[in-house]
């Protein structure tokens, strides 16, 4: 017995999304038509849906475009020269700055008065004005040649050291990401301490790459410099990962740049790394992280069209974003499953493409899992596939479907209350008469015979002065043979039960989905199935699709049916087989044939398969007999015409006369109601028959309506 819980929601509960039986009555027609679950499911991802509460849950095709679309807008936002360009002016209006204060204080000098001082000034002022007249135009040189100028201006040289100290943290930001939050001031002590964190990390990665042991261990490295990576790797490939897609954007945002830009950009980098074995030890991670991971965007080179200049750090998040973005759009591509969904990074989705793409992810990568959980489908050698449960739940909605459309006093019940010949034994008992089942009832048949011998010998006074018998009359201890009469026997009743042997017979040739016929064909053939099993399990289903040749169909591959891309109708074939398994049944037979072709196509004497279109009179004439000889064996062949065309009419007709069974013309949209009202009311006539009657038909008519030629 299963138990629930209950809560009072406090919006963290899952209860709103999708269910198992929600999701497969979203694929269900998808499911019929191509006969794949993993197809279905696919295209479900593709599409998206809405989940119970009314929420649009987008598919991936709306998520895909929406990567396409934040691409565009990082790469027209932006001017990556702009990182080049920003820090040139900001060091151009440094020295600037530093300028107009030496104007200012050869200027007081000047007013002063003093000879002297004016002397000194002039000297210094030309000094220095010549020191910043000799600065390289390099970024590099210029960063040089300011750090070792001493300033006039007090301004000038703290906005000189607070620029210094913005660049070298987003230089070590842009090669370590958040990494540059550890780092508040580098000085020697701090750049010394990376250094050391950076050689031992590469040395790792060499005893890694060497299948050594690490020395000092993942955990030990990380409890000394973890600081440095604060990204929470849980082992040394997740820590080389990070690093790598890090390092990679980087090169990709230099690579992204003018030649003169590029080589005046890493030149500073190095600069202000400000320690040559520092800056070597940067390399040779990038060198041995190159080789590790060779498909990540080294170099990738990125046109932007836009006027936003990022900062270094900036520009490396910016180009991480991309990675991140182009790396989403290839899982998502490629994504042969909902569960492959489950490796998306889903906060990076967040970040990305904002929570509600985010949540539609999610909802994707449980779609296959709710069904496997719910019984419903089983993972077989990496492809799902539906299990008897989910049949059964395919062939319940197709069935709940069809009945839906129909007026409720159309069907009735399948009870009944005579008394006669079948096979459930009730609880009374009944003379035999001619005719009846011999059910034979042992014990009342045997006392039957006793009381009836015994009544003879009383009468007879056979056992008189014995005292009291059998019978009342009979002497104790008299004994006499039993001698069964036909007037002793007594059967046990049974309820009056029927039995109906079916086959279904299903176009499958290539015209069905040409003309959207196949889809409501399949839903036919799932909710009879259904039906037959649930309802009247007695019964017998078989199922037999044909094409150019026809082939029986287990009820439990029916979800996987499709049509057959070959031409030809063999009637025939179809025809043949199901005589011949109906042969092997009992009860009343009939035949259900759903078609929208005239017959091209039929088996020759050396069982080779002969197709014409138009139809030939060998084809007709081989079909029409077949028709003949389910007419002498007293098996009924009701048949549904789909867009039936003047010639097929016309066929459907004269296999009707042949057959004494019923023609319906009808559509895809009615199919089903047809198919279904027929077969019950079929039942309910052998019931009222007991068995042996025939539905009689209805009045001709077109598209829908019942035609029946006696």
């Amino acid at each position: 017995m299963r138990r629930f819980r209950y809560s009072r929601w406090d919006g963290t509960q899952e209860g709103f999304d999708l269910d198992a039986d929600a999701i497969l009555s979203e694929i269900n027609d998808d499911l019929l038509y191509h006969g794949d679950v993993n197809a279905a499911l696919r295209r479900l991802m593709q599409q998206g849906f809405r989940d119970r509460e009314g929420r649009d849950v987008s598919g991936l095709r709306d998520l895909l475009e929406q990567l396409r679309e934040r691409r565009r807008q990082e790469r027209e936002q932006f001017d990556l020269g702009g990182v080049y360009s920003e820090i040139a002016e900001q060091l151009e209006e440094i020295v600037q700055q530093e300028r107009g204060a030496l104007s200012e204080l050869q200027q007081e000098a000047d007013q002063s008065g003093d000879t002297r001082r004016k002397e000194v000034t002039d000297e210094v002022v030309a000094n220095r004005q010549m020191e910043l007249g000799l600065l390289p135009e390099d970024l590099a040189g210029k960063v040089r040649g300011l750090s070792s100028y001493e300033f006039t201006s007090s301004e000038a040289r703290e906005r000189f050291e607070e620029l210094m100290e913005r660049l070298r943290q987003e230089v070590v930001q842009s090669y370590l990401d958040e990494a540059a939050g550890a780092i508040q001031n580098m000085g020697p002590e701090e750049r010394d301490r990376l250094r050391q964190a950076l050689d031992g990390l590469n040395k790792m990665i060499e005893q890694h790459e060497a299948g050594e042991e690490l020395d000092p261990s993942f955990g030990q490295f990380m409890a000394e410099f973890g600081d440095f990576f604060p990204g929470d790797p849980q082992n040394l490939e997740e820590l080389l990962e990070q690093l790598a897609q890090r390092m990679a954007a980087t090169s990709a945002m230099l690579a992204s740049m003018t030649e003169g830009q590029r080589q005046q950009l890493q030149s500073l980098m190095d600069e202000l790394l400000g320690d040559m074995d520092l800056s070597w030890q940067m390399n040779r991670l990038g060198s041995n992280l190159r080789s590790m991971f060779p498909q990540a965007p080294w170099d990738r080179r990125v046109g932007f069209s836009g006027s936003d200049a990022p900062g270094l750090s900036e520009a490396s998040d910016i180009f991480q974003r991309l990675a991140d973005l182009d790396q989403l759009e290839q899982l998502l591509s490629g994504t042969p499953q909902p569960g492959a969904l489950a490796e998306v990074d889903l906060d990076r989705a967040r970040q990305l493409l904002g929570p509600d793409a985010s949540a539609s992810l999610a909802e994707l990568a449980k779609l296959a899992k709710r069904l496997e959980d719910a019984g419903l489908v089983e993972n077989r050698d990496g492809r799902l596939e539906l299990t008897p449960h989910g049949l059964r739940k395919i062939g319940q909605r197709a069935l709940r479907e069809l009945f839906s459309r129909l007026s409720k006093d159309r069907l009735g019940g399948h009870e009944l209350v005579k008394m006669g010949s079948g096979h459930e034994r009730a609880e009374s008992t009944k003379p035999y008469e001619l005719g009846d089942p011999f059910n034979l009832h042992i014990e009342r048949t045997v006392r039957n015979a006793i009381r009836r011998e015994a009544e003879r010998i009383e009468e007879s006074g056979e056992g008189a002065g014995a005292g009291g018998g059998a019978g009342g009359g009979a002497r104790a201890g008299v004994r006499f043979p039993v001698r069964l009469q036909p007037d002793d026997f007594e059967i046990e009743r049974t309820e009056h039960l029927t039995r109906c042997a079916t086959v279904l017979l299903v176009d499958l040739s290539l015209s069905m989905p040409m003309r959207d016929n196949f889809l409501a064909a399949k839903k036919v053939a799932m909710a009879l199935h259904s039906l037959i099993s649930s309802q009247f399990p007695r019964d017998y289903l078989g199922i037999v699709g044909f094409s150019e040749i026809a082939r029986e169909i287990r009820p439990q591959d029916l979800p996987d049916v499709s049509w057959d891309f070959v031409y030809g109708t063999n009637m025939q074939h179809a025809f043949l087989l199901a005589r011949r398994m109906l042969a092997r049944q009992y009860g009343t037979k009939q035949i259900v044939m759903i078609t929208d072709g005239e017959p091209t196509a039929h088996l020759m004497e050396d069982g080779e398969v002969f197709f014409n279109y138009p139809p030939v009179r060998a084809t007709v004439d081989a079909t029409l007999s077949e028709v003949l000889r389910l007419t002498r064996e007293g098996i009924r062949l009701n048949t549904f015409a789909l867009d039936a065309t003047g010639h097929l009419r016309d066929f459907v007709e004269k296999i009707t006369e042949l057959n004494h069974g019923r023609a319906f013309f009808t559509t895809p949209e009615t199919l089903g109601d047809y198919v279904l009202v027929d077969f019950i009311e079929h039942r309910r006539s052998m019931g009222s028959s007991g068995g042996r009657g025939r539905a009689s038909g209805r009045a001709s008519g077109r598209s829908g309506q019942a035609r029946r030629l006696a």
